[in-house]
This record gives C-alpha cells, structure tokens and sequence, in this order.
C-alpha cells in the first residue's frame, strides 16, 4: 500500500542527523517538522528568515505572524532565531544549510530536478529551491512516485524546466527509497505491501534492483 503524505515525512525524518541545520520545502517536506526523533537535535531554516522552527502548533499557540516559507503557521524552538531573508538566503547561498529536503514534479537519472514551474500555468514565483539545490550539501527530494495520471515522475530525462542539475542524491516516494547515482535509481527501500513489480512499472528512468529490498521502517 502507498504511503501517506504523513508516512513519508515520518520517512524522511530518518534521514535527519544529530546538528543538522535542515530546510524544509513547501508540501510534504514541511510535515518532517512532526516527526524528529527525539534523541537528536536539528535545527530547521525557513528561507522568509526562521532558524529553529519547531512542529506546527496547536490551535492554542496559533500565532498568525509566525510562519514558515509555505506561509503556514508554526511555531519556534527555543533559541530559535528570527531574521530578514537576505541573511536567510545567505545562510543558504554561503552553504551554511547541510541538509534540504524538496518536493518536485520530476526527477531523472542523472539527479536533475524539475519543481518550480509547468509551462503555461500560473507560477507565483520559482521560490527558493534554486538557491537551495545549489547551496545545500545534501538535498533529498520526497514525492509520490507517479502523478494523479499515473505517469512516473521518475524519468530518464525530466521533460520540465528544471531547477538544478546533478544535484538530486536520494529520493523518497509513497512507494519506495531510492539513491540516484551511475545514472540510474537504485532502489533501497519499499513501502510495505508494495511490491518491486509494481516500482518497477511506476519507473521511467533505468532502476537497479540488487539483492533483498527492506522494507521501510518508521
């Protein structure tokens, strides 16, 4: 069965490291904020200017000026630290951020991402991401695996304008954990009940399937 959205931020926040200064991006990336383990201590940048960004709050500690880049409320972490976001782009720029987790539209083998535009709808602007995949020293991109069509969004080439080049490591889908390396998703993880058949026919791109694939654990 494929992941929640909830799920797959419970996923990613695996990847998390004791120290790391992480950004979220906007959808299900923002949902890993929930699930931080609790024997480690990260903390989170918004690129509107936030660095240490806790969980969402509860309806009681709501504050409506308190937001993160996706303009949804959140709340800060002791000794969290507020500021304008030319400093929070250059904290991102000056490669200050070690980890960045983004939604996307497409990924292919060769680790280029496509997330900020569809030609020919309506683009409020391209965001942050550029800055961060160029910035970031481990960027992780997290999606589902195919689009409400269901057409892979795992692709030999993305089709899309993209957003960075080469850059794109690990991906984690409502389906599976794959590393992106040799031009090619290699596949480490399955989410449970699903099965190599069924990642194998929602994959574009060339996938390398070696040896027992684990099943995911939360």
């Amino acid at each position: 069965m494929a992941l929640t959205r909830e799920q797959i931020a419970m996923r990613v926040a695996k990847e998390f490291k004791d120290g790391d200064y992480v950004n979220l991006g906007i959808g299900i990336p923002t949902l890993a904020a929930n699930y931080v383990p609790d024997d480690i201590e990260v903390m989170l940048q918004s690129e509107n200017g936030l660095l240490g960004m806790g969980p969402y709050p509860t309806e009681e500690q709501i504050d409506a000026d308190m937001i993160n880049a996706g303009k949804e409320t959140v709340t800060a972490a002791t000794g969290a630290s507020i500021f304008n976001s030319a400093e929070s782009f250059a904290m991102i720029r000056g490669g200050h951020v070690d980890f960045t987790v983004l939604g996307a539209f497409e990924v292919d083998v060769t680790g280029s991402i496509a997330s900020w535009m569809i030609p020919g709808k309506l683009v409020k602007g391209m965001g942050g991401a550029m800055d961060l995949v160029a910035g970031a020293k481990n960027i992780i991109v997290t999606m589902t695996h195919a689009d409400k069509y269901g057409n892979s969004k795992l692709l030999e080439a993305c089709t899309l304008p993209l957003t960075g080049v080469n850059c794109i490591t690990r991906i984690i889908t409502d389906l599976a954990v794959l590393e992106v390396k040799d031009n090619a998703f290699h596949l480490k993880e399955r989410a449970p009940d699903v099965t190599i058949d069924e990642i194998k026919q929602k994959t574009a791109g060339k996938l390398v399937v070696e040896g027992d694939i684990a099943e995911m654990q939360f």
